[in-house]
């Protein structure tokens, strides 16, 4: 049938879970193309903080949407939706096997289930999007978070990470329009796809030393020094882009309002808050497989894939 839906594997779990070394070894069996769903890893010079795949894990594999754009360039999930489905749609057609692997909810939701497609007055919403800045600049991101748990509080719970420009969107939304930005978006257009969700699976003990070991390694392979060349380019540390864990530490310390031992330890902590709002993110997806990570991991996130795409 011409409108039948393309299978999408999606492989997703909290961050420093362990997905890309999982991608990658199923690379070694199938012939796939990997989309990557991560909100940071998009943009350039971001590479050691996103713990973006490295210059051999990359050249092993073809990766899509990893620094495609500047840091102060304006990215959003719907656009992602978009170019995404036509990527995975290329991919399919060539005969290769497209898997989204990544961490980022509101991509992932976007790209599974359809985009909110947005019709505003183009007058109002430059009013609307004015104001909502004022307020941030004014009384800060965490005011504007918590009017959205008062007008909204479905939408305020889609923004764990409380990412700025998102926040943002979701008020102009109910200002604009009255109404709940969390309905709203309910009206959707629909995804092309069906997807099989695999999810990866830690105990809190083990995912929590992971993410530890790694800022450490983050650390060492100069996560500071890379914060600094990003606004020696002349990038505002302002950036939404910046405005993540990692970086916003690193800017912390530039600044001299943390010293080094507490940038670091506040980096393990954040990202732990982080990886904890993800699980429960993805918990809500309904049908994913849930694999515990154990040496048994690879094998049956294979079967599964071959099972549900007929190989």
């Amino acid at each position: 049938m011409a409108d039948e839906k393309i299978k999408l594997i999606v492989l997703l779990g909290p961050t420093a879970s362990g997905k890309t070394a999982l991608s990658l070894h199923l690379a070694d069996y199938l012939d796939l193309e990997i989309i990557s769903a991560d909100s940071r890893q998009i943009y350039k010079y971001l590479d050691i903080g996103t713990a973006k795949p490295t210059p051999q894990e990359l050249s092993k594999v073809k990766h899509h949407f990893i620094s495609i754009i500047e840091p102060d360039e304006y990215y959003s999930a719907g656009m992602f939706a978009k170019e995404a489905s036509d990527t995975i749609k290329k991919i399919n057609q060539e005969g290769k096997i497209p898997i989204v692997v990544g961490g980022s909810g509101l991509y992932i939701k976007a790209l599974c289930e359809g985009v909110f497609e947005e019709n505003y007055d183009p007058i109002l919403k430059s009013f609307v999007k004015e104001k909502v800045k004022k307020m941030r600049e004014q009384e800060g991101i965490e005011y504007l978070y918590e009017q959205l748990c008062l007008l909204d509080p479905q939408a305020a719970e889609l923004y764990p990470d409380k990412n700025p420009s998102r926040i943002m969107r979701a008020l102009e939304h109910i200002y604009i329009t009255g109404k709940e930005f969390s309905t709203s978006i309910k009206n959707i257009s629909e995804s092309d796809f069906e997807p099989i969700y695999i999810g990866l699976l830690l105990d809190r003990m083990t995912l929590y030393k992971r993410i530890n070991e790694r800022t450490e390694l983050m650390w060492k392979s100069g996560l500071l020094q890379e914060t600094e060349k990003i606004l020696n380019m002349g990038y505002s540390p302002d950036l939404n882009s910046l405005n993540t864990v990692g970086y916003k530490e690193c800017i912390s310390l530039i600044k001299g309002e943390l010293n080094e031992q507490t940038a670091i330890e506040k980096i393990k902590q954040h990202t732990r808050n982080y990886a904890k709002r993800q699980m429960t993110w993805f918990r809500k997806i309904p049908n994913v497989n849930w694999l515990d990570f154990d040496e048994n991991l690879q094998n049956k996130a294979y079967s599964i894939i071959k099972k549900a795409l007929n190989l």
